[in-house]
């Protein structure tokens, strides 16, 4: 059996320059089905080779693959605007090539398995699972087996769209074999445009909050969404072992460690940031978590910056005590500005993001939050757009509104840059415009300019800010002009 896991050419947010790393998904999943023995595993990342739509479809076709696969883990690519893209790529190559089974699985569509196969005939499973129900799939296809029975795994079995039984989740992620990196173009990654060599990569999953509007809602079996607070991680030695390998064979320098909380457990941060020092391992580092977590980890933060780290982000999302309770953060105000104090005191760059869009939001409530993150001075600043993950109570919460309408959704908008739903105060084109006068007060101001280039930052985040303000422009266009860049 042949498998091809196929990435199509999508664009990168507007204020990440030029950005992209391996596929995850792919990564994990190819790795998985090889080791089980179907070792006729491809990957054809038309993003990195900038292959465009045309010619990536005769490049499937002239590989004659039995199954096709797409998704993602990471919303790297552009949030749910990569979604538009799968489908469309789906529709494309199952037009061309009718022979190859067309698998989805990822964001998105663990969430929405039976939505999917309804809206997009040309895809014929949906993985809800994770790397064990991928294999039972391609086991299923390959010997014939009862599709009903596989679980993880929404199959269309001729009119019929069915669920298969829920698959209890993979706790033991070191059980799992090395990412197969050697199926990818791993000289042609980059982040923020001067980041390179460079992989995203995951060494644990789930989160131990519920964010309401949060995008670990739309990873998992629509039956069981609470999936993600089981929160799992690979141990410090393999993670060590995959950054060994990423330097040593394929040279890379930079990572970001996409975790949504790589910090939780201080424990395991400090042990890995032992080994990594003991290994000499040079790669420079991101990573993400909670202003909780951030600060549990203050008093190895000296050990993290000397073994890499040069970035640490954090969600800021609102700024009041009430408001920080009603979306379930889990962090205080106080842990926000005692956050960025840590890092700053540990020449950390501080990268942190406020959102709006939520029901609640008004213009004084925007420009309120706006004006605390200004005091509280993050180095560099994002700005999302409350887009809710399905699922998750915004995403109900929206339907009962009829904000959303699911069959409607505009995908190429659904990238966190774009309003997409109003509040019940603003309308999107409100919403545009204040996004866009938050990110021009931002970035427009001085001294928080020279600060940042005259202070002893690594080079790295200098770099990462240049390359953020370059894209301001390109993001307000998306916010109030609708312009698309994903």
């Amino acid at each position: 059996m042949k498998i091809l896991f196929v990435m199509p050419k999508v664009g990168a947010w507007a204020t990440h320059g030029k950005h992209l790393g391996p596929n995850q998904l792919y990564a994990h999943w190819a790795a998985y089905v090889r080791e089980k023995g179907y070792a006729d595993v491809e990957v054809l990342d038309c993003k990195a080779l900038d292959i465009e739509m045309d010619q990536m479809v005769e490049t499937v076709k002239s590989k004659k693959p039995d199954v096709i696969v797409m998704g993602e883990q990471l919303h790297s690519y552009g949030g749910y605007a990569v979604v538009a893209h799968f489908n469309d790529t789906a529709k494309r190559i199952k037009a061309a090539y009718p022979a190859g089974t067309i698998v989805f699985g990822g964001l998105w569509y663990s969430a929405m398995p039976t939505e999917t196969l309804a809206a997009n005939p040309a895809v014929d499973y949906v993985v809800m699972g994770e790397e064990e129900s991928f294999y039972d799939l391609i086991n299923a296809i390959d010997t014939k087996k009862n599709m009903k029975d596989v679980a993880g795994v929404t199959s269309r079995i001729g009119s019929e769209i069915v669920m298969g039984p829920y698959k209890p989740l993979l706790m033991d992620l070191d059980s799992l074999p090395l990412p197969a990196y050697d199926l990818f173009p791993m000289d042609k990654y980059v982040g923020h445009t001067f980041w390179k060599p460079f992989v995203e990569l995951v060494t644990s999953r789930g989160c131990p909050s519920a964010c309401t509007f949060c995008y670990e809602w739309d990873q998992y079996d629509p039956r069981n969404p609470g999936d993600f607070l089981k929160w799992r991680s690979k141990s410090p030695e393999r993670v060590i072992e995959e950054l060994n390998l990423l330097h040593k064979k394929y040279g890379v320098k930079v990572v970001v460690l996409q975790d949504d909380n790589f910090n939780v457990n201080p424990a395991r941060v400090k042990k890995f940031c032992e080994l990594k020092k003991a290994s000499n391992n040079p790669i420079k580092w991101v990573s993400l978590g909670r202003a909780v977590d951030w600060i549990n980890c203050e008093s190895i933060l000296p050990l993290m910056k000397e073994t890499g780290l040069f970035t640490g982000v954090f969600g800021i999302e609102v700024t009041t005590p009430e408001e920080l309770k009603k979306i379930a953060k889990g962090i205080t105000v106080e842990q926000i500005m005692k956050t960025v104090e840590i890092l700053r005191k540990n020449n950390i760059a501080v990268v942190a993001d406020i959102m709006m869009g939520f029901d609640y939001d008004d213009e004084a409530v925007i420009k309120q939050r706006y004006e605390f993150t200004d005091m509280v001075d993050p180095d560099i600043l994002w700005i999302g757009y409350v887009t809710p993950a399905p699922n998750s109570p915004m995403w109900k919460m929206g339907l009962k509104k009829k904000w959303i309408d699911p069959t409607k959704i505009d995908f190429a908008r659904w990238d966190f840059l774009h309003p997409v739903m109003p509040t019940d105060h603003l309308t999107i084109e409100d919403l545009g415009r204040l996004g866009s006068w938050c990110m021009r007060e931002f970035f427009s101001k001085p001294g928080r300019i020279n600060r940042i280039m005259e202070t002893d930052f690594d080079i790295l985040a200098k770099l990462c800010f240049q390359d953020v303000m370059a894209g301001v422009g390109k993001w307000e266009a998306g916010a109030t002009k609708g312009e698309v860049h994903i």
